[in-house]
């Protein structure tokens, strides 16, 4: 059965680039969210094997939405992608608990390796 991904970044291109890349290799995109509040709202109703989270957006971004993701599911596989500039978030975000991270620009084959890695642990 595909795995179940939910894409979470306020850049509609980067959501279409990685279904784009995700998708031919068998994962099913559930689900796309443009900042963290919904991305909360849809992990709820959604249930996905692994989220791909942006740190930077509008409305609750992805570090505040990563918490309450984890908050309702301590479980939760969560891969988070971001500007190079932002390694002090990156660091919060792993303390916090997510699983790996994606700098962008990323490379097809560096989001497919993490992606993989975080589904199988």
């Amino acid at each position: 059965m595909a795995k179940k991904i939910l894409i979470v970044d306020d850049a509609v291109f980067m959501r279409m680039m990685l279904k784009g890349i995700l998708e031919p290799y068998g994962y099913e995109i559930v689900g796309e969210a443009e900042d963290g509040d919904k991305a909360v709202e849809l992990f709820k109703q959604l249930k996905p094997d692994l989220v791909t989270m942006d740190i930077i957006m509008t409305n609750m971004g992805g570090i505040e939405s990563l918490r309450e993701i984890k908050r309702i599911d301590n479980n939760a596989k969560v891969v988070v992608i971001s500007a190079v500039d932002q390694r002090q978030a990156l660091l919060e975000t792993i303390r916090l608990g997510a699983k790996d991270f994606i700098v962008k620009p990323f490379e097809e084959e560096r989001v497919l390796s993490v992606v993989k890695k975080a589904l199988e642990k």
